[in-house]
């Protein structure tokens, strides 16, 4: 649990054991490396239809005939078969997947009985997208959270490859499930909207899967959440007194919510994405101002204002 602030006692809620919950998990690794031939490789594609017009976009080739000869150039493709034994050594226990699905979608479900759960798929995409989900189907690419082990990793910086390991794909997922029911005012594109935004999309990944370090929901390293916990008041005032929170210059908004290895205009210690962990903290201080705001009602909440104001977030600076 390193990293773990909010979440020390983490116990299980007997309430949410209750919610009625059937997880349909596949793994369509091991089919897809028995595709030898375009024939072989159509069949997969009309047994899996969902996986074709939703993951695979069937829609945006010319024909099935080209999807299935991308598909076989793939499958027998020597390094994405040696990263795919890889993958599946990455995430050998199927049980111990599904377990832990189960209650990611027991949480959601607890929070917004209507959530419809989806069948679940899991896959080797040749590191074309990390992750799918919507209310028919959620695909996990194992490749990309195989770890630093594997032959080929995503191409993408070092601050953002450390994410893409196996404690990381299920706070991936619970991020992505939040858009369902992440409300924003589509006229508001400033500072303080996308840091509330982010705000609530964590506090969501927080709430159900609440056993998980902030580290691994957020994506920084231990150092880096000690360091910007406590210099939380420093972040805060740089903030205000460069007038930030209304800017709404998308370079500006950039510099402080975007990837980045560190954010240099506070101190070249402070993490990239600092507004999101900011954002992060009003939310958590407004829920805590209002324990009766449910999670839906929080999430349904648009005005960024009113949660900065209803937060009452001042954190002390530490000189």
């Amino acid at each position: 649990m390193s990293g773990c602030t909010s979440n020390e006692t983490c116990q299980p809620d007997p309430e949410v054991a209750k919610v009625a919950v059937s997880v349909q998990l596949e793994r369509l690794e091991q089919p897809f490396f028995q595709i030898k031939t375009v024939a072989d490789a159509k069949q997969f594609l009309q047994q899996q239809p969902l996986l074709a017009d939703q993951f695979l976009q069937r829609r945006q080739f010319p024909s099935d005939e080209v999807l299935a000869t991308s598909l076989a150039r793939l499958s027998t493709n020597d390094g994405l078969q040696k990263l795919g034994r890889e993958s599946a050594a990455a995430f050998r226990d199927t049980d111990s997947l599904r377990a832990e699905l189960k209650q990611l979608f027991q949480h959601v479900r607890y929070y917004f009985p209507a959530f419809p759960v989806p069948p679940v798929k899991t896959f080797v995409s040749g590191l074309s997208q990390d992750l799918f989900v919507n209310d028919s189907l959620m695909v996990l690419s194992l490749d990309f959270f195989a770890g630093p082990k594997a032959s080929y990793r995503p191409n993408v910086p070092d601050y953002i490859l450390r994410r893409y390991a196996p404690p990381y794909m299920l706070p991936t997922a619970a991020l992505a499930i939040s858009s369902k029911y992440n409300q924003k005012q589509l006229t508001n594109q400033s500072m303080l909207s996308e840091m509330v935004q982010f705000g609530k999309s964590l506090y969501f990944a927080e709430k159900v899967l609440p056993c998980t370090a902030d580290s691994l929901l957020i994506g920084f390293t231990d150092k880096e959440l000690v360091n910007v916990q406590f210099n939380e008041g420093k972040v805060w005032a740089h903030i205000l007194e460069k007038k930030l929170l209304y800017s709404t210059s998308p370079f500006i908004i950039q510099k402080y919510m975007g990837e980045r290895p560190n954010v240099p205009e506070i101190d070249k210690t402070c993490p990239g994405r600092v507004g999101v962990w900011v954002g992060w903290q009003i939310v958590r201080k407004y829920m805590s101002e209002h324990p009766n705001v449910t999670l839906a009602q929080l999430m349904a909440e648009k005005d960024p204002q009113r949660i900065l104001n209803g937060s009452r977030y001042r954190p002390k600076r530490r000189d």
